[in-house]
């Protein structure tokens, strides 16, 4: 097989590779400019038998142990053609990097500075960090036995999109130094995607608490004067209560990266995953930044089960009768889990005010955006003298009277 021409779909009319335009939800020629509709089975998009499907989490972790790797298995379980995950797991670790997961030859860079690891695939070169800005750049080798993925969501809001929302952010921005307001800072956005671990499983848990119920009672006191007073009091009943709680957890997220900052992640981690997920295509990357996991499948998997515990326990609470409950135990056991290693599309500004590194991001599939930002010195002092004459106006006014 010619390894340079894997996941290449050319243009028809110039022959340079189609990448995907997030403006035109097609695939776009970076060249040219001819626009092409997606093609439903895109050559080079990697292994069409797996496409988006769960995979068994206790069997990948049992086969990502340290030991001798058996051999490839082919014909999937049960002689269905279905992959299991200890199958995938092995059939890419045994794939030359060149048709493994990505589908082209990819080129990996780590930050010296944020310690991000950047995939491209497509001969693209960056000088800087995509995610922190600095030019401390170095070559990284890939690992053979990396778990790629497997799908996508593609990029849906367009670079214009975003920079006309982050200009509007920016304006609401009260405290915000002037420049940084003016600039808006859009010429910086990247968009990369990032990549993200997905968990099912399903609960089934037990739970015992003491109800509380509240009832009142009339308490008579003292007041200042010495007068006897009438008042209701809050007293609470506690009585024993259990309970029991189902619930499938459907494609729990878990971020892989370590180039964008939690927090605001958070704020912009509505992915649907669970319903709009494309099979991977290097197409849908070519041209794009993509970052290659740090938080790999076993803490991931840890996070992700530490995040079902606790809304399992959000939701036993819920159960509890009564007006409140105190000494809630829950007994929750975890079934069927398993997992996806998916990307997902973000716009990523950085920028460095003054000493400080801040980053804005917004879902590049919903648009949501969140960031971070200095604030003006001058300004708050500024607002802090206007509220303190305010004050010292009103109280010369009420010596007045």
């Amino acid at each position: 097989m010619d390894n340079s021409a894997v996941g290449k779909y050319p243009c028809p009319e110039c022959g340079g590779d189609l990448q995907w335009s997030a403006a035109k939800q097609a695939l776009q020629c970076p060249y040219c400019g001819t626009v092409v509709p997606m093609p439903r089975a895109v050559p080079g998009a990697g292994d069409g038998s797996v496409g988006v499907r769960e995979l068994d989490l206790l069997e990948a972790l049992e086969d990502m142990e340290p030991g001798p790797t058996p051999p490839p298995l082919s014909g999937g379980a049960a002689g269905n053609g279905r992959l299991t995950a200890s199958e995938l797991l092995r059939s890419m670790a045994s794939t030359p990097a060149e048709q493994r997961g990505y589908g082209a030859q990819p080129r990996e860079v780590q930050c010296q500075s944020c310690r991000a690891i950047s995939v491209f695939v497509d001969g693209k070169v960056a000088d800087r960090c995509e995610f922190c800005g600095s030019p401390s750049i170095i070559p990284h080798e890939s690992l053979g036995d990396a778990i790629t993925p497997q799908s996508l969501l593609p990029f849906r809001i367009s670079d214009g999109q975003v920079r006309d929302a982050v200009r509007r952010w920016y304006g609401t921005r009260w405290f915000a130094p002037n420049r940084l307001k003016r600039a808006a800072l859009t010429d910086t956005l990247k968009g990369v995607y990032l990549p993200y671990w997905t968990f099912d499983a399903r609960v089934a848990a037990s739970w015992t608490a003491e109800s509380g119920y509240y009832y009142y009672e009339s308490e008579t006191h003292r007041d200042s004067q010495g007068n006897l007073q009438t008042r209701q009091v809050r007293r609470v009943r506690w009585e024993p209560s259990s309970g029991s709680f189902r619930h499938f957890f459907n494609d729990e997220l878990v971020p892989g990266t370590i180039g964008v900052h939690g927090d605001l992640l958070a704020q912009i981690d509505n992915f649907p995953t669970a319903t709009d997920l494309k099979p991977y295509s290097p197409e849908f990357v070519r041209g794009w930044t993509v970052e290659r996991y740090q938080v790999d499948l076993r803490k991931a998997a840890q996070q992700g089960l530490a995040q079902m515990q606790e809304q399992t326990e959000q939701f036993c609470a819920r159960q509890v009768p009564g007006d409140t409950h105190r000494n809630l135990q829950v007994n929750a056991d975890f079934s069927d889990r398993t997992f996806k290693h998916v990307l997902v599309p973000v716009w990523l500004i950085t920028y460095t005010y003054g000493s400080q590194n801040y980053q804005v991001v917004a879902n590049g599939y919903t648009g949501e955006l969140a960031g971070e930002r200095p604030y003006s010195m001058v300004k708050i002092a500024l607002l802090t003298l206007f509220c303190a004459i305010v004050v010292m106006v009103l109280v010369y006014l009420g010596t007045l009277h």
